[in-house]
């Protein structure tokens, strides 16, 4: 079941990134909307509403949950960006995942999103000076973290989610 939930490895999370480390986690950032939409490629409707694992979201609500998850993290990208440790909303996201758009709106709609917040943020990424992945925002539940540890988290957090898909496929024969 552990394999299933985590499929890459549970996140460790990383700080204080070089450049060359910076850049990598910032290609997966610019390569995830890609590789999702490459994971739900031919998928039926009730292959979408297929959970990636017992008790867990459908391929649906993981598409729409990673669109959800990347706006937040843009959001409090450009909130450590212009304030000082600004303290960072929180999000149910399991909540979020039940609501009616998450388990019925087409996931062209999250894809599309997915897709041009990410082109957007890899901008952002891409032209911010070095010493600012150092700033940090608060977070509620898990303290300060700072840009380089928050980009080492949304790298995973995409990986991680498409690989719940892929690894479906893989198990299913899909």
């Amino acid at each position: 079941m552990e394999q299933l939930r985590f499929p890459i490895g549970a996140f460790k999370r990383e700080d204080a990134l070089d450049e060359v480390r910076r850049a990598s986690l910032i290609g997966v950032l610019a390569q995830a909307p890609a590789l999702l939409g490459q994971a739900v490629s031919g998928l039926t409707e009730q292959q979408l509403d297929t959970p990636y694992r017992p008790d867990g979201w459908t391929v649906r609500q993981v598409v729409h949950h990673l669109a959800d998850a990347s706006m937040n993290g843009y959001i409090r990208t450009k909130l450590l960006l212009t304030e000082d440790q600004p303290m960072v909303k929180t999000f149910d996201e399991q909540s979020w995942a039940e609501l009616p758009d998450a388990k019925s709106v087409p996931i062209e709609l999250s894809l599309t999103l997915h897709d041009r917040l990410h082109r957007r943020w890899v901008m952002l990424l891409k032209s911010t000076p070095a010493g600012s992945y150092a700033r940090q925002y608060n977070h509620p539940e898990n303290g300060l973290w700072s840009l380089d540890e928050a980009l080492s988290f949304f790298a995973w957090h995409n990986r991680h989610h498409i690989a719940h898909i892929t690894s479906l496929r893989q198990r299913k024969g899909w």
